[in-house]
């Protein structure tokens, strides 16, 4: 840890964790109501993404009336309260504690893909208890992480450490070396390709029958390595019951001979993971951003309407 690390800017981001840290040695009940209330308050606050995820639900859940998508985007600031709190439960909690309130399901799918010896790939989306999935399947094998590096030094030094801690091993999105090199290793590599991508090898592929550009990495990867892919996903229960994560059986004749039919079929599970838990996914992402300036601007007006 470097000193700088200590310097009055971080002193924020080390207030909070200290926040996490503290709460996360409450019972977990008490997480649930407590993050609920966050979310309450953060859904009255006027803040830009209340109205990106009112948008990505008009435009994925046209059959919702008005009313309908209002009670959904009460529901998923309580979530996104609950998924802020449940990120120290998932860094700070002994194995005994986490393995109280979870059940996972798929695990024979998982150890007969590494018995094949040429490294697994698992695909999840981006979920509000995304933290918790994570800490969910690194208690069933050691698993290298795919993520987004954080230019706060406190942050990431916490977060790689955290999952260090629990079975994780971080890679940066961009290291595609070391991603390769652990899939040829036989492990278990985990990410989540379901957000607006629009750097070399994006594609435009629909999901929910919008298209929208995606990193069609996976099947590369798949041809290159010989990985057997799996979808994991992930929900939090009702109530403070708990989780439930299901690993899912290998994709057949994976990858075919076209990525983008690849990733729309990931993405058509997504929609069905979705629909399952509509509040649980992270609609605050700007998801349906194009590649090119005549892809129509989804958020530009619409951002500012009713926020």
């Amino acid at each position: 840890m470097r000193l700088r690390m200590f310097a009055p800017r971080y002193w924020p981001t080390w207030a909070a964790l200290g926040i996490l840290r503290a709460l996360s040695l409450l019972p977990f009940s008490w997480l649930v109501m407590l993050g609920r209330a966050l979310g309450a308050i953060l859904r009255r606050l006027p803040v830009g993404f209340i109205a990106t995820a009112r948008r990505n639900m008009e435009l994925c859940l046209p059959e919702l009336c008005e009313e309908g998508r209002e009670k959904l985007l009460d529901r998923h600031f309580a979530s996104l309260g609950i998924a802020l709190l449940e990120t120290g439960f998932a860094w700070w909690s002994s194995a005994a504690r986490v393995q109280k309130i979870v059940h996972v399901e798929g695990i024979e799918h998982l150890r007969a893909a590494l018995g094949r010896g040429r490294g697994v790939i698992l695909l999840t989306a981006h979920f509000t208890p995304l933290e918790m999935g994570g800490r969910i399947l690194a208690s069933v094998a050691p698993i290298n992480i795919l993520y987004r590096p954080t230019k706060n030094e406190v942050l990431a030094h916490f977060l790689a450490q955290c999952r260090c801690a629990h079975g994780g091993r971080p890679i940066p999105r961009d290291d595609i070396r070391a991603l390769i090199t652990a899939l040829r290793k036989n492990e278990c590599v985990w990410y989540a390709p379901d957000q607006s991508y629009r750097k070399k090898g994006a594609e435009m592929v629909r999901m929910f029958g919008i298209p929208a550009a995606t990193n069609t990495l996976t099947s590369r990867l798949a041809r290159m390595t010989g990985a057997t892919v799996l979808p994991y996903f992930f929900e939090r229960l009702p109530g403070s019951q708990g989780y439930r994560a299901v690993i899912h059986p290998p994709f057949e004749n994976f990858p075919s001979d076209s990525p983008v039919a690849d990733a729309e079929r990931f993405n058509q599970m997504i929609e069905a993971q979705i629909r399952s838990v509509p509040e649980q996914y992270l609609w605050i992402h700007r998801r349906f951003k194009g590649l090119s300036e005549d892809y129509p601007d989804y958020y530009g007006r619409h951002a500012a309407r009713r926020a």
